[in-house]
């Protein structure tokens, strides 16, 4: 097992590399750091000598890929690439365009990204599992239509109905939680309510009709009938059996999905006014800071990487042939 883990993180290092080569090529040879520097100064008339000077402080200055005036190794190790992107392999983010440190900033927002998302992936799929459970149980009634058609309705409804719904019904209206804005410790709870229930809501549409899809697979197996012939009950055949025998798919996507829980909901955080890894990065977009977009770039493919290693050793606790065949 050990060596099948190790395999694996060698295997991300050429995918991490490519993702930081293909990063690197859309900041720095699409918007050269002259372009950037112009970007940052955001003035009408602006000299070369302001320029130069925002690359010397920046660190911008040098050669992309080769710098032909250093000497030896430092030809490679001596140029923007090096200084910017490789630095990232390190988890060294460097600081952003205005002077903040990035690490600091990702150890500080990574907390409320976690706040908000956690509830929301654990309940979530909690409820996802139960509500598609409680269909397949009354299937081909009027329940398990009901059901459908309640689910293609909340997918068919656009996320941002349910923020601003729930921000105009129950932050202004009702006036139950506050509308945006965020609290340290436990005075965060109230702000992060609403949010939270929004991001169940809204995702119980796909994720419902998902599980329900792969209990109803499930069910029409031999094995099913089997149990059934054996005089197990209705409830013990779909918790016993079919939701054992299809944990492996569920974990494929629940799996996948907690490391980017680290990286927040961009939406939410942004309407809510969250703190948080999500409104980070929108900020940086909005502000044009490439270096903390290039390391959220970064860090999600990391975290990507990371959750499809986890994906793969989760098979091992729900299967045993993957373990022999390992």
């Amino acid at each position: 097992m050990f060596a099948y883990i190790i395999r694996r993180i060698l295997y991300a290092f050429p995918i991490l590399l490519g993702v930081n080569a293909l990063t690197f090529a859309l900041f720095f040879m699409v918007n050269t750091p002259d372009d950037m520097a112009r970007m940052q100064l955001g003035t009408k008339h602006i000299t070369q000598q302001a320029i130069d000077a925002w690359k010397q402080e920046k660190g911008y200055n040098k050669a992309l890929l080769w710098n032909d005036e250093a000497q030896g190794i430092e030809k490679v190790t001596d140029t923007i690439f090096t200084d910017k992107s490789l630095s990232l392999f390190l988890f060294q983010f460097g600081q952003a365009d205005d002077g903040r440190d990035i690490g600091h900033d990702i150890q500080t927002r990574m907390w409320p990204s976690l706040a908000i998302a956690v509830p929301i992936f654990i309940v979530g799929l909690l409820v996802n599992i139960t509500f598609a459970l409680l269909m397949v149980f009354f299937r081909a009634t009027y329940v398990d239509l009901g059901g459908v058609v309640i689910c293609v309705v909340i997918m068919s409804i656009s996320s941002l109905f349910y923020i601003i719904g729930g921000q105009f019904l129950v932050g202004k209206l009702m006036q139950l939680v506050p509308i945006s804005g965020y609290g340290d410790g436990l005075n965060a709870f109230k702000f992060l309510i609403l949010p939270v229930v929004i991001g169940i809501v809204s995702g119980i549409g796909a994720g419902s009709r998902w599980y329900r899809t792969l209990f109803l697979e499930e069910v029409s197996k031999d094995y099913v009938r089997t149990a059934r012939a054996k005089g197990l009950s209705e409830i013990q055949v779909l918790f016993k059996h079919v939701l054992k025998n299809a944990m492996i798919p569920i974990l494929t996507g629940a799996v996948v999905v907690i490391p980017t829980l680290f990286m927040g909901s961009l939406i939410l955080e942004s309407f809510f006014g969250i703190p948080g890894l999500g409104s980070y990065t929108i900020d940086a977009i909005q502000a044009q800071d490439f270096s903390i977009v290039r390391s959220m770039v970064f860090l999600g493919s990391v975290l990507y990487i990371f959750g499809l290693v986890l994906t793969d050793l989760s098979y091992t606790l729900v299967d045993p042939r993957v373990r022999l065949n390992d």
